[in-house]
């Protein structure tokens, strides 16, 4: 290790915590050397070999090499690496570059990690699924079982505090030093609306081109944007600018000629994500930020994923500003005013708080955990894991206790989605094509969605594109037969099962029945909804199952799907499949509807009118009627209802008459009886109903703490309004006579508010304190009444007068 790089200051300092205390957390910018030189410093102090979980397949070759070559020695000696489907290790090896889960596979087969004497975190900041579980299984195992193994968590942009504290209390060892200083060069104002993406990207491309010197990385969302920047691109550059893409999905050739330096001139590599992490690509000293990330978001509620394209962190941004620095002092352009970085947010989420949670609950299962007794810094969500188990359930990897079957523990050993992994191992080695498929990226771009058309390509390439006008994606094409064939190493079985067959097996939630009507519109087996094209032959089938949606919530767009039979349904799932009697509301209709219903799901298979259905089971339908078109109470229903009310305030023990109690339950059904039509329902009268729902006690207490009528000195019945700010009665004013004290309402005395009329039922005064107004504004009132109404008797104490309604007689 000739060259020094800025972390080796810090390798003493990280050595001497791992013997200290065994755990340590490492912070070193982008850069600094981390992912090369970590491994090897501890080779001299570590018993035993050394992992170093990697997130992505690319970085954990380049890693493993790059450690080779400065030993002098080639991979697999002593630096060798595991990805899935491929390793280049030996008994000689002593490091040990892992990734895909490869980690997980380790401790579940052997709990212990026998013979591994360290393992490393790196790039824990991008926080994948893999690494989070990763991490927590390797805390619990070295407190149960394996004390003296030593973990190292290494970061670039990561907030350590909470990592050191999950780890109780591991040191922090800081690299200061960044390889070479890189100059930020922002927009001096903010993109035009209406400008693409691309063209944006392609101008500042050749900004940079004009400007600098050296290789530029480009970082972009996805390979859709990378390919039309490309294009842009192209005719644009002269011959001694050298284009290279690099993605994921790239065969590995290619990807090493991306990262590879050129012959002569200059490189652009238009890169995905992929670049961010321990990745040095030669030459490069000019980064392009786009300023845009894809990610894949989960959602439990429909049981579907989809990507979005979203602003980039501030930690996602300072991993990309570093790659301009990694081999000589660089520039980074960014996509965005510096004014702008401030709304960007810190961090990208963490994958398992937006991701697909089946493979962790399997694992989470196969470890003996419900996932609370582990340390994960990022607590998997409820609901997503809850979805995730019921999914396992369905599947029958999971007892109705929740702990692992027989058939789960084949599906953990495999490295699929559990969803493929059963239908792997139900269909058997048969189904190994179509699993490597729908777990790769689609093959034909462009194509229609039926899923029988992939399968003739992975078949037969050539004859496929002499057929049809899709070209067939070469590189995703091999990647997928090399997984099949070693896939179905991995199982036995008769087989015997059709595609569509096997794709139920995978995707029994998503199982569509054509809605009535000419668009191609399906209702899912899960509840869900799903469209078709239109104009494809897969929107005419009748029964569908939809192997790729685009997650939308409301209703998914079909990307790939085939039609299933229904005797293939039926012979899959005949035990799911069975008769219930549905007495429910229908909104179009506006009424209740009995029916039978034969059912998958939430597919009706068959319907039939039920004439014979119980009141009950109706008035269950008009319930529910109810629920949808809300309460409409008549006067005197509203007033026993504001009286309860009143007097609940005020702490009394009464039931609550609110509109959401009464739909919540079920005290509505004994009075609705023969409801069967909207019209019924808004003409029913729930005063009984609500005065159902007081016991004896408590209508005695309601009627003398809260009358529904004030009674007169003369005996009157007033009914008392209760709908208002306060209670009310409207009284002509000579029948209040001899009234000293206000009347109230309830334990707290709410004063009634009186509405004093004169005897021609003209309202004369408003009052809440009758002796005040007796008192007061009497004497006014009395003077101007006198002049209106002689005949009625006005007296000038009127407390001490007797209550009347009549006129004197005439000539009095």
């Amino acid at each position: 290790m000739t060259d020094r790089l800025p972390i080796d200051d810090a390798l003493p300092a990280l050595t001497d915590a791992l013997a200290r205390a065994g755990r340590a957390v490492l912070m070193a910018p982008p850069g600094a050397g981390k992912t090369t030189r970590v491994p090897l410093a501890l080779l001299g102090q570590i018993t035993g070999k050394i992992v170093m979980l990697e997130p992505r397949r690319l970085a954990a070759r380049a890693a493993a090499e790059r450690m080779a070559e400065t030993l002098g020695e080639a991979v697999g000696e002593t630096v060798g690496y595991r990805i899935r489907g491929e390793a280049k290790t030996s008994r000689a090896t002593r490091i040990e570059v892992v990734t895909e889960g490869i980690l997980t596979r380790m401790l579940q087969s052997d709990p212990e990690l026998s013979g591994i004497g360290c393992v490393i975190f790196d790039e824990f900041h991008e926080r994948s699924l893999n690494a989070d579980l990763g991490l927590a299984l390797t805390w619990e195992a070295r407190g149960a079982l394996r004390p003296d193994l030593a973990i190292v968590v290494m970061s670039a942009t990561l907030d350590a505090e909470p990592v050191a504290a999950l780890l109780e209390g591991a040191p922090i060892v800081v690299s200061e030093g960044r390889a070479f200083p890189v100059e930020t060069r922002w927009l001096g104002r903010p993109l035009a609306a209406g400008l693409r993406l691309e063209a944006a990207v392609a101008g500042l491309v050749e900004e940079a081109l004009a400007e600098t010197t050296g290789g530029v990385l480009v970082f972009l969302p996805g390979e859709g944007e990378i390919r039309r920047v490309e294009a842009l691109l192209a005719p644009r550059l002269g011959p001694e600018v050298v284009l290279r893409p690099l993605f994921g999905a790239m065969e590995f050739a290619r990807q090493r000629a991306a990262i590879a330096p050129v012959a002569a001139g200059r490189k652009v590599v238009l890169a995905t994500s992929i670049a961010e992490t321990s990745l040095t690509i030669e030459d490069i000293r000019v980064v392009v930020d786009a300023g845009r990330a894809r990610r894949l978001r989960f959602d439990p509620a429909s049981g579907m994923a989809r990507l979005v394209t979203e602003r980039a962190s501030r930690a996602e941004a300072e991993q990309r500003h570093g790659r301009a620095g990694r081999v000589a002092e660089g520039v980074c352009y960014r996509l965005w005013t510096k004014g702008e970085e401030g709304a960007l947010p810190g961090f990208a989420p963490p994958e398992i708080a937006v991701a697909d949670l089946a493979g962790l609950a399997l694992e989470l299962a196969l470890w003996g955990s419900d996932g609370s007794d582990l340390a994960f810094l990022t607590p998997p969500p409820g609901p997503a894991l809850a979805e995730a188990r019921a999914l396992l359930a369905g599947l029958g990897a999971l007892d109705p206790g929740g702990r692992i079957t027989a058939h789960g523990r084949a599906l953990a050993r495999l490295p699929l989605h559990p969803r493929l992994g059963h239908m792997l191992v139900t269909a058997g080695p048969e189904a190994a094509p179509l699993a490597a498929l729908l777990a790769e990226r689609d093959l034909l771009k462009g194509a229609p969605a039926e899923l029988t058309l992939r399968l003739s390509a992975f078949e037969n390439a050539r004859k496929f594109e002499a057929e049809h006008p899709w070209p067939v994606h070469r590189s995703t094409l091999e990647r997928a037969r090399t997984e099949a064939r070693r896939l179905a190493k991995l199982v036995t079985g008769a087989g015997g099962y059709s595609p569509a067959e096997m794709a139920a097996l995978a995707y029994p939630d998503r199982i569509g029945l054509r809605r009535k009507g000419d668009a191609p519109r399906y209702v899912l087996s899960g509840g869900k909804g799903a469209i078709a094209a239109e104009g494809e032959a897969l929107g005419r089938a009748r029964l569908i199952v939809a192997t790729d949606l685009d997650g939308d919530p409301r209703e998914a767009r079909l990307r790939q799907g085939t039609a299933l039979s229904e005797a293939e349904l039926r012979g899959l799932y005949a035990d799911q499949i069975a008769w219930v009697e549905v007495c429910e509301w229908s909104k179009r209709e506006g009424r209740v509807i009995a029916r039978k219903q034969e059912r998958f799901g939430a597919l009706v298979l068959d319907d039939r009118h039920w004439p014979e259905a119980p009141p009950a089971a109706l008035a269950r339908g008009a319930l529910e009627g109810l629920r949808q078109i809300g309460l409409t109470l008549s006067p005197a229903a509203a007033r026993l209802r504001a009286r309860v009310e009143i007097l609940r305030a005020d702490g009394a023990d009464l039931p609550d008459l609110s509109d959401e109690a009464l739909l919540a339950g079920e005290a509505l059904l004994p009075f609705l009886s023969g409801k069967r039509t909207e019209a019924d329902l808004r003409a029913l009268d729930l005063t009984e109903a609500l005065k159902a729902q007081l016991d004896w006690d408590q209508t005695a207490l309601l009627d003398r703490l809260a009358p529904s009528h004030f009674t007169t000195p003369l005996g009157r019945r007033v009914p008392i309004d209760y709908s208002g700010e306060a209670p009310a009665i409207e009284v002509k004013l000579p029948e209040m006579y001899g009234v000293t004290t206000h009347p109230t309402v309830g334990p707290k005395r709410h004063p009634l508010r009186i509405s004093l009329l004169s005897p021609g039922m003209k309202p004369i005064q408003v009052t809440m304190d009758l002796p005040g107004f007796w008192e007061g504004s009497y004497a006014e009132v009395r003077k101007e009444m006198r002049g209106r109404y002689p005949r009625h008797p006005w007296p000038e104490n009127p407390r001490e007068a007797d209550p009347t309604t009549r006129a004197k007689p005439r000539g009095t």
